[in-house]
């Protein structure tokens, strides 16, 4: 399997990192490419820092995958995810892992993730993709558990190989020590965490996170992750709607 390793958090991101090393010992031909600096929260954005429509990439050296091509690129990862599909960097990839990113990406607030967001563009291109998240909380300053979280994608490796072209997998990992296997989950109307605006005073909007209370709908994402369950979700990428009529 040809495998492209992307995400949202740049291409310094210590879960980037830890995937594309799962990626590569699972045996796969592995290429990094990934946002030269943070694109959280750009959906499937294709917005790239260029110049006459040129997009700066530029080679890098990753730790622990001496001879794994790693590109960093001046753009959102759904530009990447895209770009990739059309032999940016190398043979168009079989299959795309975006990831590990650094928080949960769960809900239908997945819309505006980065990192979901190259998920969905791969597969809009043919490919197989997954998207890998872990549940860092808003505290921490920084997951301490990718490994787990790899361990847990590398888990559904095959199956994902195995899937139909064009097959999305949502997985979100605890950001703990040792999980369960991940259980299947629906979609949460909003997750544990929900964004909120607050009045600056001086003509400025500002967006916050802010955690959810009450109780999750049961099942969902969000629910069976605040109780400490990997949980994977299947998504469908953009596609018509048969049952509404104009």
């Amino acid at each position: 399997m040809r495998v492209l390793v992307t995400n949202d958090d740049g291409i310094n991101a210590p879960g980037l990192i830890a995937l594309a090393r799962g990626a590569h010992a699972h045996g796969w031909d592995v290429v990094v490419a990934a946002p030269a600096h943070e694109a959280s929260g750009t959906s499937a954005g294709l917005t790239a820092a260029g110049d006459m429509r040129r997009v700066a990439v530029e080679r890098r050296e990753l730790p622990g995958l001496p001879g794994v091509p790693a590109h960093a690129v001046a753009a959102h990862p759904g530009f990447i995810a895209l770009v990739a599909a059309q032999g940016a960097f190398g043979d168009p990839p079989d299959i795309v892992l975006s990831g590990v990113n650094r928080g949960a990406n769960v809900g239908r607030a997945v819309l505006h993730s980065g990192t979901v967001g190259a998920a969905l563009t791969a597969s809009i291109n043919g490919a197989r993709a997954m998207a890998v998240s872990l549940d860092v909380s808003l505290d921490a300053e920084e997951g301490t558990h990718w490994d787990t979280a790899v361990t847990v994608a590398a888990g559904l490796f095959d199956r994902l190989a195995a899937l139909p072209a064009g097959a999305v997998l949502n997985l979100n990992v605890p950001d703990r020590a040792e999980v369960d296997v991940p259980k299947q989950a629906t979609l949460a109307e909003f997750g544990a965490v929900r964004s909120r605006i607050e009045d600056t005073g001086d003509g400025a909007i500002a967006l916050t996170a802010v955690l959810v209370e009450g109780e999750l709908p049961p099942g969902s994402d969000a629910a069976l992750l605040a109780e400490g369950h990997p949980t994977v979700t299947a998504l469908r990428s953009v596609a018509e709607d048969p049952g509404l009529t104009l």
